[in-house]
């Protein structure tokens, strides 16, 4: 007899598999929640007990009661995926046909320069620094609030991302116009951090159960944030860490910023990355090489940026003129 009992233990199951995989903690907690849904949907049912038709309702669900986007569709239907494959192991097949989440065509808010500058002009200290590497390296927001010491390169003028998008590493540009803000706020990691340790030792927090494997990384300067929550925080182990910045602190300056810039519509801190693709494409760079240092998984994502520049795409013109 399936109880709330199961859901505990499941759930247990369903995070350490994905630990293992090395998933991220957005995508467990994002999972997590997909999982539970599925089952108080099902009357909390276990899973196990369950397989595609009940999948099929619960996405059918999502689509025509919900009307959630195509893409929490989606990613729902990869949360379900996950469990039954990796965590059950007793693959779904089939889920057959359901109603799909309609995926209206958006094509992304772009900025020009000079919006750009306008919007970098409202912003000042670390904020500002942020929406620098957002727009001059192309960083996704995520991406720049894990930034460290050890990912900047002066020398080779190169960012590195770790475990982006897909648990993908990548390198991309480093502006020289960051460098001397980055060289401060190196100094002022290597400040804080010689106070922590003379104040308990509050280490940063580390990916992947690094700690265990190297003890004194948490306390080293090349493993710093670069944009360091304004105070320590509890893991999930209870031990007392240092954590990035929250993302929607960054959303809520630059959001700030480009009212402030008086835009004519609205943008996110995302447009700043969408601005990095735009202005390499119309410089005439390879669309390949603006795909590697975005870190997309195919070029068709890539592409979407040459129906936002039209005919000023790579300085293509018209036969007509």
């Amino acid at each position: 007899m399936d109880t709330h009992r199961s859901s505990p233990k499941l759930m247990d199951r369903v995070r350490a598999t994905m630990r293992v995989k090395r998933y991220s903690p957005r995508t467990e907690k994002t999972y997590c929640y997909w999982i539970r849904y599925f089952i108080r949907f099902n009357g909390v049912r276990h899973p196990a007990g369950m397989g595609g038709p009940e999948v099929r309702a619960f996405l059918e669900h999502l689509a025509v009661e919900r009307q959630v986007a195509a893409a929490t569709q989606n990613q729902a239907l990869n949360a379900l995926v996950f469990l039954y494959r990796h965590v059950l192991e007793q693959p779904l097949g089939d889920v057959g046909e359901f109603s799909r989440a309609k995926r209206p065509r958006q094509l992304p808010v772009v900025l020009s320069h000079e919006e750009v500058m306008r919007v970098l002009s409202h912003l000042s200290g670390p904020m500002h620094l942020m929406a620098t590497l957002m727009y001059g390296s192309g960083l996704r927001l995520i991406e720049t609030c894990r930034l460290r010491v050890r990912d900047i390169d002066f020398e080779r003028q190169i960012v590195t991302v770790r475990a982006g998008k897909g648990d993908k590493d990548r390198t991309t540009l480093l502006p020289a116009i960051s460098i001397p803000a980055l060289r401060q706020s190196i100094n002022v990691a290597k400040y804080q951090l010689d106070g922590r340790l003379q104040h308990g030792c509050v280490p940063v927090t580390l990916p992947h159960a690094l700690d265990r494997k190297y003890p004194n990384a948490g306390v080293s300067l090349a493993w710093q944030w670069l944009f360091p929550a304004s105070r320590p925080c509890f893991d999930d182990t209870g031990k007392v860490v240092l954590h990035h910045i929250h993302p929607t602190a960054v959303q809520r300056a630059v959001k700030h910023a480009m009212r402030a810039a008086g835009l004519s519509r609205p943008g996110s801190c995302h447009s700043l990355r969408h601005s990095f693709a735009t202005q390499l494409l119309i410089q005439g760079t390879d669309i390949r090489t603006v795909q590697e240092l975005l870190g997309h998984k195919s070029v068709e994502t890539t592409q979407i940026y040459t129906h936002v520049l039209g005919k000023g795409f790579a300085g293509v013109r018209s036969p007509l003129g």
